[in-house]
């Protein structure tokens, strides 16, 4: 009995000692990784490269802005030197001594002003909004970007679960074609037909599936989620689905309001800021005096001579001349400066002119959209509908297995188009806001509770 019990505990330990080397048996696949949007675009502004290197720029320019004092800092100097010196070709010739040797020590500090030097302030401080204006333009296009895979994502998903669907109904009607065949009531080629409808589908399933994988992993790669932290087993899930309203705002009311808030109009606007400030920075250093002021102190000795020093100080007003004369290089210099200005102007104009075309054509494309998706949803659900007569008719032998394929094409096409088109408003949407330089959240997007 004793010996029974030891052979039966020697051989449950040996079983359980085995189970985890059987594939399944206690090693659980890891949980599913939920993908919300917001997630999503939190993740690719964490990731970008690009967006890193803006962030540098727009440090340093901020540390710029937050030091103008330096752009008044005298320059300061300090030096020390070691002389000697001795006969060479009379006397007694070279020779060593003490006396030869002297050293110097100096210190000085100097400052020029200038009249521009307000205006070189001011540049400053532009360009550290310039940056800061850029970055967030860049974080918001990342942003965009994201989102509009996010939503190509979900529409690919549900265009999986129809695909799912076409199988499934494939599947059915090769087992009531199966069942007919046995019993005589079909002949050979419409099973062979039924069977090549399944494969068919499972071939569309595999191709998109297989598309929807690889477009999920460079997401994810986008988003710096790689294998190391989603694994080779763990499924990835995005949450949330995609609903569209119907876009009904004035186009001119929208250029009125939100025209003067897009990221491009106003880079415009800074860089005239910065071409005036720079304009009249060459005015006033070109033509206004300039005033130098500089103290230096310096101080020998050495050998037989005693410590001495000097102290030293110098002021100078320097009045232009030539920048007043038409002609000379520096009146072209300033001449050139207010063209530049002017250009800029005219590239204002022009971004208006394009930004305001961009959002009217943006909305009419957007309400012609609205009324081809209605009309696309009524082709789906006809296109249902026919289907579903089809088949019954084909089950009770009025329809030829053709016409029933034909129509079940005619279905998936009329489905497939539709989440085409939905998708498409929705992207179209993405535009706008864009145009506009809204919030992508002001678009319709709701999230699994």
């Amino acid at each position: 009995m004793i010996r029974r019990m030891f052979l039966t505990g020697v051989l449950m330990g040996g079983v359980l000692w085995l189970c985890p080397l059987v594939p399944g048996s206690a090693v659980e696949d890891p949980p599913a990784l939920i993908l919300s949007l917001d997630q999503a675009v939190e993740a690719a502004t964490a990731q970008s490269l690009s967006l890193q290197k803006s962030a540098l720029d727009l440090n340093a320019a901020h540390y710029a802005a937050t030091h103008l004092w330096s752009e008044l800092f005298p320059s300061i100097s300090a030096g020390a030197g070691v002389s000697y010196g001795t006969p060479l070709g009379t006397g007694e010739g070279f020779h060593l001594e003490k006396s030869g040797f002297g050293y110097s020590v100096s210190a000085g500090i100097s400052l020029s002003l200038q009249g521009g030097l307000p205006s070189a302030m001011n540049i400053i401080r532009l360009a550290y909004q310039t940056e800061l204006l850029n970055y967030e333009q860049a974080r918001q296009q990342l942003a965009v970007q994201v989102t509009k895979t996010f939503y190509t994502l979900l529409t690919d998903k549900n265009r999986l679960a129809f695909l799912q669907e076409t199988l499934d109904l494939a599947e059915k009607q090769r087992e009531k074609s199966r069942i007919a065949f046995a019993y005589g009531l079909i002949g050979e080629l419409s099973y062979l037909q039924t069977q090549l409808s399944v494969e068919t589908a499972k071939l569309d399933l595999y191709k998109a599936q297989s598309a929807y994988d690889t477009a999920l992993t460079e997401f994810l790669l986008l988003l710096g989620l790689g294998y190391e932290q989603t694994g080779k087993t763990r499924q990835v899930v995005l949450e949330g689905s995609l609903v569209i309203e119907p876009w009904e705002a004035d186009p001119e009311t929208l250029i009125h309001q939100y025209l003067a808030q897009r990221p491009d109009i106003q880079s415009m606007r800074q860089q005239i800021e910065g071409l005036q400030a720079e304009e009249r920075r060459t005015i006033l250093n070109t033509r206004s005096p300039s005033l130098s002021l500089s103290v230096q102190w310096r101080g020998t000795g050495g050998g037989s001579e005693e410590f001495s020093d000097n102290l030293s100080g110098n002021v100078s007003l320097s009045i232009p001349l030539d920048p007043w004369i038409p002609g000379t290089k520096n009146s072209q210099t300033i001449t050139k400066a207010g063209a530049a200005v002017e250009k800029a102007r005219l590239d204002l104009k022009n971004t208006e002119h394009t930004a305001m075309s961009q959002i009217r054509s943006l909305a009419a494309n957007l309400r012609s959209s609205w009324e081809s998706l209605a009309i696309a949803r009524l082709r789906a659900e006809i296109a249902e509908r026919t289907y579903t007569l089809t088949e019954q008719g084909f089950q009770q032998g009025t329809v030829e297995f053709l016409e029933l394929e034909n129509t079940r094409s005619k279905w998936t096409e009329s489905r497939q188009q539709l989440m085409d088109g939905e998708l498409a408003y929705a992207l179209m949407i993405l535009d706008m806001e864009a145009a506009l330089n809204r919030d992508r959240r002001s678009m319709e997007y709701h999230g699994t509770e």
